[in-house]
């Protein structure tokens, strides 16, 4: 017989790192997500998880409340990533099935983007932000300099050409599930012409770095009619001195993303990171709207 469930309740209060767009105007966008996000294992034998489905503190949005139900009831702990601010959940499973269920109530808030932000010259990028301009194991921007200059070394520098490329990459690879796996990179994304949302974003990355724009990859959870129920990946680019969202898949508005993770590609916002003999039997990330609207920003007294 199964242990009672572990179930751990948490309420945390907003901060925020300035993900939006230069001179802000003074409408603001605000939505209240709901997550239901449930997955289960099958264990051949002692498994370590390294688990990212927390929702993240801040980068515009604002965790209400979280729960999180482990059955059978295990040991576990959490820490935040005091670099990236990413929230990690470690845990050993003993032989047997393990299934979580994590909910959490996020209120996202989020100002238009300044179409005029410009790029930020290599010299004026913070310290903190110089390690999203180098060449990663999945965004070669070392290989593919050449082809991004050729693309979009001519156009205006700024947000126009960040879309640009976003743009280029949804017309010219094709969506398809199943298409990539795990070592699938940039320029094998290039190559072959097809990919799911992280190879988009990867190749997006790519191209941004490959033009000294520092870019970096964001997980989420998102709703969309279809594929069925997964984890979301968009870009960041950095420009104007602030991330501004990218979503080169055209899935969903990027405002309606409840960030996770962040990081410099896949391999550091995976979902989930096992070392054991683990099967996943199931995977539910569900996200809902409960309510949204537009109003203006209070200018501070």
């Amino acid at each position: 017989m199964l242990d009672s469930p572990t179930r751990v309740d948490i309420a945390m209060s907003p901060q925020d790192d300035g993900v939006a767009g230069s001179n802000p105007p003074s409408l603001l966008h605000c939505a209240r997500m709901e997550i239901d996000c449930t997955l289960a294992y099958q264990l051949d034998g002692p498994t370590e998880f390294i688990f990212l489905i927390h929702a993240a503190v801040g980068t515009s949005q604002a965790l209400v409340e979280e729960s999180l139900v482990l059955e059978p009831a295990t040991g576990f702990r959490t820490y935040s990533d005091p670099r990236s601010g990413n929230r990690f959940l470690r845990l050993e499973g003993a032989a047997g099935p393990l299934k979580l269920n994590y909910r959490a109530v996020v209120d996202r808030t989020y100002e238009p983007i300044d179409p005029t932000a410009p790029e930020v010259a290599v010299h004026d990028i913070p310290d903190n932000v110089l390690r999203f301009l180098m060449p990663t194991r999945y965004c070669e921007s070392d290989h593919l300099g050449l082809v991004a200059q050729k693309l979009f070394g001519g156009l205006p520098r700024g947000y126009a050409r960040v879309q640009a490329i976003a743009d280029w990459v949804r017309a010219n690879i094709d969506y398809r599930i199943a298409s990539t796996n795990a070592t699938t990179t940039a320029r094998d994304v290039f190559v072959q012409r097809e990919g799911v949302c992280r190879d988009f974003a990867h190749l997006c990355v790519t191209f941004c770095r490959a033009l000294n724009i520092p870019a970096r990859l964001v997980c989420g959870y998102c709703s969309f009619p279809e594929p069925p129920p997964d984890f979301h990946a968009i870009f960041e680019a950095y420009l104007g001195g602030q991330w501004v969202r990218f979503d080169p898949s055209g899935m969903a508005p990027v405002e309606h993303v409840v960030r996770i993770a962040a990081g410099r590609d896949a391999k550091d916002v995976a979902f989930a990171t096992i070392y054991g003999p683990a099967r996943m039997t199931a995977m539910s990330p569900q996200v809902r709207m409960v309510s949204e609207n537009v109003g203006k920003k209070e200018n501070a007294a």
